[in-house]
């Protein structure tokens, strides 16, 4: 399965669960620690739109440029958009790709990465909301893959993710990816 694919299908799972978002929604609390929800949409339309330029020149010169403006659907939309053209063409899986503060990578591996925040990030919105979340189980198992890879030590350098926490025996596939990158699966707003 093309990663691509997988990453479009999670975008679209979120893109419903955007889309049920308020105004007064915007200030609730997030599993991000110290985030609300309009930061939280900040963060993921900053994050689509620097991976799509990066896929387009190389480089994004900032990962936190992102703008809700008066219609934080319109604008989480827009920067779906422009992720998926940029990586639409196979070209852009062998280019190589300066990802944040992560370091430079193929395409293929950005893709992955991008795959990984927005399998994250749709749970972190579903469970702000008190809505469900059904990714798509091969996306789940694909991020889970990359998250395995991501070590404990030095994680508090740039704060991108926390440790990992402990699961109970029998957690589900995407408790336990949540867990590789530090969240809580039982947190609740």
């Amino acid at each position: 399965m093309d990663l691509r694919e997988l990453d479009r299908r999670t975008l679209l799972v979120l893109d419903k669960i955007v889309a049920a978002v308020t105004p007064a929604d915007l200030t609730r609390p997030t599993p991000c620690a110290g985030w609300t929800l309009a930061d939280l949409l900040r963060h993921q339309v900053s994050e689509n739109h620097a991976f799509a330029t990066a896929a387009r020149e190389g480089s994004a010169p900032d990962w936190d440029a992102g703008v809700l403006g008066d219609d934080p659907h319109a604008a989480y939309r827009a920067s779906v958009d422009d992720f998926l053209a940029a990586f639409a063409g196979d070209a852009v899986l062998e280019k190589q790709l300066t990802i944040n503060h992560f370091g430079t990578f193929p395409g293929s591996i950005a893709a992955h990465m991008h795959l990984v925040d927005t399998v994250a990030h749709g749970r972190d919105l579903a469970r702000t909301l008190g809505l469900p979340y059904e990714p798509d189980a091969e996306a789940v198992y694909i991020a889970t893959k990359l998250a395995e890879r991501i070590p404990d030590e030095g994680r508090e350098k740039n704060g991108s993710f926390a440790h990992s926490v402990a699961l109970p025996a029998g957690a589900s596939d995407l408790d336990r990816f949540l867990a590789l990158l530090g969240r809580d699966p039982a947190w609740v707003s």
